[in-house]
């Protein structure tokens, strides 16, 4: 039950954060991506405010355990290969097109129309088709 409410909890917050934020206005976001035309650099304060807290967290937590069991994860390892690049470029494209990633696309149902819900079911769609995309690309790399 406790572990029910933190997650409500910790999913409002977040959702009003991505709302007072403006990450959920796709001209914000897109804004923010363009460096050569009228580019809006307030989401720089956005991630700031997103990055400085992760980081204090993830010193606290070194040696704990969450208060409602288990264990935090570990930090992932840095590895750039091609998968990580190529990911990378992927997001990158469908950020700038559609102004929207995950997290604020999820936040978009409840306001963005029928819009929203074509970009949630094309990402829900990209997602689930990765895995044979990738499962394709290594064995084609492999034969080259």
């Amino acid at each position: 039950m406790l572990r029910s409410v933190l997650s409500l909890m910790s999913g409002g917050l977040f959702g009003a954060g991505l709302l007072l934020s403006g990450m959920t206005d796709t001209t914000k976001v897109q804004g923010w991506l363009d460096l050569f035309g009228a580019w809006d650099p307030t989401l720089a304060f956005v991630m700031g405010g997103a990055l400085i807290p992760m980081a204090i967290a993830w010193r606290l937590t070194q040696g704990r355990a969450p208060l409602t069991g288990g264990s935090f994860p570990s930090p992932a390892k840095a590895e750039f290969d091609r998968r990580l690049i190529l990911g990378s470029v992927l997001f990158g494209f469908g950020w700038a097109m559609a102004g929207l990633c995950p997290g604020p696309a999820l936040a978009s149902l409840s306001f963005g129309g029928w819009q929203g819900l074509v970009f949630v079911a094309s990402m829900a769609l990209g997602m689930l088709l990765a895995p044979r995309l990738r499962f394709v690309l290594d064995r084609g790399l492999a034969k080259a």
